[in-house]
């Protein structure tokens, strides 16, 4: 069973490894030991601290798109 870290939300947790787990379908190396099914290796690179997502800085393109824009 894979524990999700106590500063983490499980909504979070969920969606990083659901992307990561795409990615590994891609052919990306895996960062931990690889299990037999992508979300699982997902999962534990995520649990561990191996992936993690990166926060949107303000001002920037990905901002505004998503309706972020500082006034």
């Amino acid at each position: 069973m894979i524990t999700i870290p106590e500063d983490a939300n499980s909504f979070e947790f969920a969606r990083v490894a659901s992307l990561r787990a795409a990615q590994l379908m891609l052919g990306c190396t895996p960062r931990v030991e690889h299990a037999t099914k992508h979300t699982v290796t997902a999962q534990r690179e995520v649990a561990e601290g191996k992936v993690s997502r990166i926060p949107l800085v303000a001002g920037s393109p990905d901002d505004v798109k998503h309706g972020h824009r500082e006034k």
